[in-house]
C-alpha cells in the first residue's frame, strides 16, 4: 500500500508531540524523517519510530533536549545535541556551518551528545541546496562491520555524505553511503517485506553469509555474533576501503568531537544512558576559490561527460550519485510512499501505545 506523505509528516509529528518533543524540533525531525522516505531510504525514514520508541522506553532518549552552540571560533563549532534525536542537532550544525562559509570560505561543525539522525544525505544536501559543497559523517551506535581480517565486527555502518551543487538545469551530485555494503537498518527494511537479503551483507560468528533476513535480524541487532561486511566484501579491495572509510567518519564524526566509540562505551553503559553519537558536517563555498559560474560550468561539463558515456544497457542511461534518489522522490510525490502490513502495523501501534489517533492516509 501507498500512503500521501503529509500524512506520514502528520503521523510522526503527532507520535513525536506525545512523546513530548517541542514543535519546533518536531517540525524538522518529521521533515528528514518523511524526505528520507519519499527519497526511497526506507531504512531510515518512518520506520526508525521503532528504535526511537525503545531508545525512549529504556531512558536513553532525552526527547525533548534542546540543541545549542558550546563552542564558537571562527570556522567552526560544537553542538551540543542535549541527548535527544540527531535531526534537530544535525540540521543546526550544517546550518552553522553554512552560515560560517558565507563568511569564511569554509564552516566546520561537530555535534556531540546526539543520537541516530537519519539519512546524511539530507544534511549534505541542505548545502547544495544553499550553493556550497557539504560533506557529513557521523558515528554510530550499532557494532556491525566486521573489519579486514577479522571474525568479529566492531566498527559501525559508520555513513559519509557528499553534495556538490552545479549549475541551472543541472541536479546536484549526491553521494550518501554506509561504509558497509548496506546499513544496519536495510536488513530491518527486508525483514519488514519478509525478503530474502542479497548473498555478501550479513555474515554469521563463522564469517558464512546469512539471507534469511529473518535470521539476519539476530546478526544485526546484536542477539548473535556477526555482522555486516565492509563495502565490497572483506576480501576485496573495496572491503579494505570501507572499513577505512568507517574508520575516518567516526574520527571527524566521533573522536574529534567527543562523541562516544561504541565498543568502549558498551563496557559501562547502563541501559539508560545515552548513546553520544557525534557528527561533523562541513560547508565550502567554491566561491573562496574562484569565481561561481566558472565553477558551475566545469561541473556542469563534468556531469554531461558523464551522462553521455556508452550505456552498458541503452534501455538505462547512465546515472550520476543522487540521481536515483531524485527519481523516486518524483515518484513518491506523484503516487505516494509504500510500506509494507508489517510497517503499517508497527505503526499503528506505536500511534496507539502514544495515545494519538493512527492517520496514515493510503492515495
Amino acid at each position: 500500500m501507498n500512503f500521501t506523505h503529509p500524512s506520514i509528516r502528520a503521523q510522526i509529528v503527532s507520535i513525536l508531540t506525545a512523546w513530548g518533543m517541542p514543535k519546533h524540533l518536531t517540525d524538522i525531525t518529521a521533515e528528514i524523517m518523511v524526505e528520507t522516505d519519499l527519497m526511497g531510504v526506507d531504512s531510515h525514514g518512518i520506520s526508525m519510530l521503532m528504535a526511537y520508541e525503545e531508545m525512549l522506553k529504556l531512558g536513553q532518549l532525552r526527547i525533548a533536549g534542546e540543541p545549542r552552540v558550546v563552542r564558537d571560533f571562527a570556522a567552526t563549532a560544537l553542538v551540543d545535541g542535549a541527548d535527544g534525536l540527531g535531526h534537530p542537532a544535525a540540521a543546526m550544525g550544517m546550518r552553522v556551518a553554512i552560515e560560517k562559509a558565507r563568511q569564511f570560505g569554509i564552516g566546520a561543525v561537530g555535534v556531540v551528545n546526539s543520537h541516530h539522525f537519519g539519512a546524511a544525505g539530507y544534511y549534505a544536501r541542505m548545502a547544495s541546496s544553499a550553493g556550497l559543497i557539504g560533506l557529513v559523517t557521523s558515528s554510530t551506535r550499532g557494532i556491525l562491520m566486521v573489519p579486514t581480517r577479522a571474525a568479529e565486527p566492531v566498527l559501525g555502518t559508520n555513513p559519509i555524505a557528499f553534495a556538490a551543487p552545479a549549475g541551472p538545469g543541472h541536479k546536484p551530485v549526491v553521494l550518501d553511503m554506509a561504509t558497509t555494503t548496506v546499513a544496519g537498518n536495510k536488513v530491518k527494511v527486508y525483514h519488514l517485506n519478509d525478503k530474502t537479503l542479497p548473498e555478501g551483507w550479513v555474515q554469521d560468528e563463522g564469517g558464512r553469509p546469512v539471507t534469511d533476513s529473518r535470521v539476519a535480524m539476530d546478526y544485526v541487532f546484536k542477539k548473535k555474533e556477526g555482522g555486516i561486511t565492509p563495502v565490497g566484501g572483506p576480501e576485496h579491495l573495496g572491503g579494505h576501503k570501507g572499513y577505512g572509510l568507517a574508520l575516518m567518519a567516526h574520527i571527524l564524526g566521533g573522536t574529534m568531537v567527543g562523541a562516544s566509540f561504541s565498543p568502549i562505551r558498551n563496557r559501562t553503559q547502563k541501559p539508560d544512558d545515552p548513546n553520544n553519537i557525534g557528527h561533523f558536517m562541513m560547508a565550502i563555498d567554491p566561491r573562496a576559490y574562484r569565481d561561481m559560474e566558472e565553477y558551475t560550468t566545469d561541473l556542469d561539463a563534468v556531469i554531461d561527460v558523464l551522462h553521455g558515456a556508452a550505456p552498458a544497457d541503452p534501455a538505462k542511461p547512465v546515472l550520476l550519485p543522487g540521481e536515483p534518489e531524485e527519481m523516486m522522490r518524483e515518484k513518491r510525490l506523484a503516487h505516494g510512499i509504500p510500506m509494507p502490513q508489517s510497517l503499517i502495523d508497527h505503526v499503528r501501534a506505536i500511534a496507539g501505545r502514544a495515545g494519538v489517533a493512527y492517520e496514515l492516509k493510503e492515495t
